[in-house]
């Protein structure tokens, strides 16, 4: 692969990492998939509300889009580490494709809806793995933290269309043609990763693994995560999501509280993703590069504070400004995952990744009900800054333990520096030790 590394010291922007054919292929096949899964997710609430008149399967349906990547993280993300990552992307994609088609049917029972759902959900796992782990081998550098910044972007983008626009589209095109076009979209997706982007073979196997997938595969990923301090850490840093995602759980009853209705809770629950998108820029486009791992802490620390001050309840206006300036301190989870990638060796890569999305999942979904449960006894403003204050004493927590493993880290870092210099700037081949686990 071509060396393109930052020239003369400039900064790496988003049109440089566009540049880069095998990039830009992956870019735009998760784009247009991404879009489609919003409209996939209202489509389906739609198409069983219709069906059922019922507001809890609808909520058991909206969920089956998230839960069962728990399992699928788990046990199946080793897949993108034991076959080649390409193979494993377009065999997810395809799947995809096919199951959305079959839950698009007229007629279809609800009951195998519910069960084509799972499937699709499943086939997310290994897909998301493949594609994380394959992107520090297409981008070396900083150009990898770049890239993970537009990724962030434009998925956060995403999901702002999704509040805003998904219903819209289903309004004017049925709930089955909009499973249908989301079916579509992955076998796009499929035909630009099969088309654009290299083939690789499988990576090696892990130096102290069991060799196998499922359940061994599993603990050997949970035994590099968990006994790394560094991998430790980072993982927490990511896991505040669990907390921060506290107030969108609520904002129904906390646009109740402050005197406004249904469109105040779409703007609520916009103001977040919108605040990350451009928090994200301003992060990735300012910031110099050496300096981003120190602001992780300090950014997360800062995303609980405008939470905090929801205690008094201010008005619609305010509220939505605090619920953005907390999406845009948030912007340090593109750090986060550029940290957590290049510890992992790459032959562990997808296996790391699908244990961390999986308890990403698991701790939003518990920090959604212990929210709920706060909001029931305490009231949703203590909810909403109960979140924001616990929020803040975690990032100080983790501030400290990864300043504590970034220590015990340097002095290999330092004598692995001519090593990594030499060996043609990318991530995945060169490693340098203060980004190994």
């Amino acid at each position: 692969m071509k060396d393109i590394s930052g020239v003369n010291g400039k900064r790496v922007t988003f049109t440089d990492v566009l540049r880069v054919r095998e990039f830009r292929i992956l870019w735009l096949a998760d784009a247009q998939s991404a879009a489609g899964d919003q409209i996939g997710r209202v489509a389906l609430s739609v198409l069983v509300f219709e069906r059922t008149n019922s507001a809890i399967l609808t909520a058991v349906t909206y969920a089956l889009t998230f839960l069962p990547a728990l399992l699928g993280g788990a046990f199946l993300s080793s897949l993108a580490d034991r076959m080649p990552r390409r193979r494993v992307m377009v065999a997810c994609d395809l799947a995809r494709a096919v199951v959305l088609m079959c839950m698009a049917l007229p007629g279809m029972p609800l009951a195998v809806v519910f069960l084509l759902l799972i499937l699709a959900v499943l086939f997310e796992a290994p897909f998301t793995a493949a594609e994380s782990a394959m992107v520090p081998s297409i981008l070396p550098d900083d150009h990898y933290v770049v890239g993970t910044g537009l990724r962030t972007i434009t998925h956060q983008v995403a999901q702002l269309a999704g509040f805003t626009g998904g219903g819209l589209a289903i309004a004017l095109m049925g709930p089955r043609r909009g499973l249908a076009l989301d079916a579509l979209t992955f076998l796009l997706s499929a035909l630009l990763v099969m088309i654009g982007v290299q083939d690789r073979p499988a990576a090696a196997q892990p130096e102290h693994g069991d060799g196998g997938g499922g359940w061994s595969a599993f603990r050997g990923g949970m035994r590099l995560v968990f006994r790394n301090p560094k991998l430790r850490a980072l993982v927490g840093l990511a896991w505040l999501a669990g907390v921060y995602v506290v107030p969108e759980g609520v904002a129904a009853p906390y646009a109740a509280k402050v005197s406004h209705g249904a469109t105040a809770v779409g703007l609520l629950m916009a103001a977040m993703p919108l605040g990350t998108a451009l928090g994200t820029y301003l992060f990735v486009r300012w910031v110099p590069a050496e300096s981003r791992s120190a602001w992780m802490a300090p950014l997360g620390v800062a995303a609980g504070v405008p939470f905090a001050c929801c205690l008094a309840l201010p008005p619609l206006g305010i509220s939505l400004v605090l619920w953005m300036l907390a999406g845009l301190f948030f912007c340090y989870q593109v750090q986060v995952v550029t940290e957590f990638v290049r510890t992992v060796p790459d032959a562990q890569r997808g296996q790391a990744v699908g244990i961390a999305s999986s308890g990403l999942y698991a701790v939003q979904g518990v920090g959604v009900l212990l929210g709920g449960w706060v909001a029931t006894i305490a009231g949703v403003a203590w909810s909403v800054a109960g979140a924001g204050l616990v929020g803040m004493a975690l990032a100080l927590t983790l501030g400290v333990l990864w300043s504590r493993a970034r220590g015990h880290d340097e002095p290999a870092a330092v004598a692995a520096a001519p090593r990594s210099a030499s060996s043609g700037g990318s991530v995945s081949n060169s490693r340098p030790a203060r980004h190994r686990a």
